[in-house]
């Protein structure tokens, strides 16, 4: 039998609901809700503020960064949890300018996640120092590698098209020329395999909210290859980043390891609720998930581009080039996506005319792929998106 058959049975899926947007937020397992109240009722209830010592609340960040480093090839010690992902980019970024010095490029792709980019912006602004942002295609990236760039910044798999990058081959490349790289997972981990080590990336970061189930909110991870993790002097040098933290030395001085990028108070709360996420991704092999992801999203492919052929397919055909979701433009996208909602397939819309969806072989079965594309072909034959109320765009999309 399948792992997937017993996987599925382990989280929370409304009724009646195929859900293909873990993408953007995984649903819940079920063991989350029982574990957050145990910690709630034992922990932070009867030990109160011993929970940061008996209840080893303070290492949960360095706990579960190393149950995380596994998923993208990476050794114990060289991941820490905390903060949002927009943080742990800077810090990255930061980091990585300081490395390359004499150098004024940050180079990136059209098809970033828009916050790295803005993350950057600021960055630049702030440092004041002559820097700036290049963007080109994601496919032209590799030209525009030279002697200028200082970093090379990207997402592995692209949010929109689910494009991906060949991560070894790039990160080869910048190296070549004197470049660090800094690669965003936010969209590969748990979708697919990573290797930092075997690609030889400086930096990475990622989120927990999206494949890894871990809730809405959940921390970011950070990675820092060996050869640079102590000599990074970081920017948002935060009380829990210190060496000794509770001698309260006025003075920063940076702990030793992957420790000196913490910043701020761990989210305990939320990090337990990453744990039983974790817990499920023990029982299956990333492997396993790629196989049975580039299955699901060829089944969906074929049955779309068979029921529905006024729909451009915008991810790549070949599967070893794409990710773990499947795009398909239509102007009148946004629409399509609310009648489906509606009908209880949830996938989900990214400006100007994508419709997204992503396939976790934790929960989704060609079952739920053959579900989704009979609801969609009959939205799209019977034009059930041209209605007024699914043309209002809501707040999130």
């Amino acid at each position: 039998m399948s792992p997937f058959s017993h996987t599925k049975t382990l989280f929370h899926l409304p009724r009646n609901v195929v859900y293909l947007d873990g993408n953007s937020l995984g649903p819940m397992p079920l063991a989350a809700r029982q574990h957050v109240a145990t910690m709630m009722r034992n922990e932070w209830g009867e030990q109160i503020i011993k929970g940061w010592n008996d209840a080893g609340w303070m290492s949960l960040s360095t706990q579960i960064g190393d149950r995380i480093a596994p998923l993208i090839g990476a050794e114990p010690g060289q991941v820490i949890m905390g903060d949002t992902l927009s943080i742990k980019v800077h810090q990255a970024l930061a980091a990585a300018l300081a490395l390359n010095p004499g150098r004024k490029v940050i180079l990136s792709d059209c098809g970033n996640f828009p916050s790295d980019l803005y993350i950057a912006q600021g960055l630049i602004k702030t440092l004041d120092r002559e820097h700036t942002l290049k963007t080109v295609a994601p496919e032209d990236v590799s030209h525009y590698i030279d002697d200028q760039v200082a970093v090379l910044m990207l997402t592995e798999v692209d949010y929109r098209t689910g494009r991906k990058h060949d991560m070894k081959a790039l990160t080869a490349t910048a190296h070549a020329h004197g470049v660090i790289t800094l690669w965003d997972l936010a969209h590969s981990v748990g979708a697919l395999p990573v290797n930092l080590a075997g690609s030889n990336v400086d930096f990475a970061v990622g989120c927990t909210y999206k494949y890894l189930n871990g809730g809405p909110g959940a921390p970011a991870f950070i990675y820092v290859c060996p050869r640079y993790v102590n000599k990074i002097h970081p920017t948002l040098s935060g009380w829990l980043g210190h060496a000794a933290p509770f001698d309260f030395e006025l003075d920063y001085r940076a702990a030793r390891g992957i420790e000196r990028l913490r910043v701020g108070t761990p989210p305990v709360i939320a990090l337990k609720c990453l744990e039983p996420a974790l817990d499920i991704w023990d029982l299956v092999t990333i492997e396993q998930v790629r196989k049975q992801s580039i299955a699901l999203c060829e089944l969906f492919i074929r049955e779309v581009e068979a029921r529905c052929p006024g729909l451009t397919l915008n991810s790549p055909r070949n599967a070893q080039e794409r990710g773990s979701q499947v795009s398909f433009c239509f102007e009148e996208g946004y629409g399509v996506i609310q009648a489906m909602a509606e009908r209880g397939v949830i996938g989900d819309f990214r400006a100007p005319d994508n419709m997204r969806f992503g396939f976790a072989p934790l929960y989704i079965d060609e079952h739920d792929v053959m579900t989704a594309a009979t609801h969609l072909e009959e939205v799209i034959s019977n034009r059930l998106w041209d209605q007024p109320k699914y043309k209002t765009r809501a707040t999130v999309t």
